[in-house]
């Protein structure tokens, strides 16, 4: 299956490939992610104690401080970070994390399409999301 959506990153030619990790919860990268593990500490959260390194992380939005932008972009450097983002709605924090942090990531998209653990490829450039199966 084939989903269309609006890029916010994109590396002409990059495309990525990794398994979905899907939140039906918006994430907070400052406070919520731990950026030296990449792991998931929101107390309550639906993935709390996932870590989102090497994953394709499927959530609606992002939520909370501005600050987000920069704790994914320390995830960046620390290795820590997602393979590619996709949202429903990319706001301003992911967006501008994305960018920074060089990470594919596209919005626009319906993500109650994509289930947990799918193998998902991301032509960021295009807007163009692949699932397997």
């Amino acid at each position: 299956m084939e989903l269309k959506g609006r890029k916010i990153f994109g590396v002409a030619g990059q495309k990525v490939k990794g398994e979905a990790l899907v939140t039906t919860a918006g994430i907070s990268f400052y406070g919520g992610v731990n950026p030296d593990t990449g792991i998931v500490v929101e107390k309550g959260h639906p993935i709390e104690g996932k870590s989102i390194t090497g994953k394709v992380l499927v959530f609606p939005q992002g939520k909370g401080s501005t600050v987000g932008s920069y704790a994914l972009y320390r995830m960046r450097k620390n290795g820590k970070e997602p393979l590619a983002i996709i949202n429903r709605e990319c706001e301003t924090i992911v967006a501008v994390g994305a960018i920074i942090s060089e990470i594919p990531c596209v919005d626009k998209v319906e993500i109650e399409k994509i289930k947990g653990g799918a193998m998902v490829e991301v032509d960021a450039e295009k807007g163009i999301v692949k699932l397997e199966g």
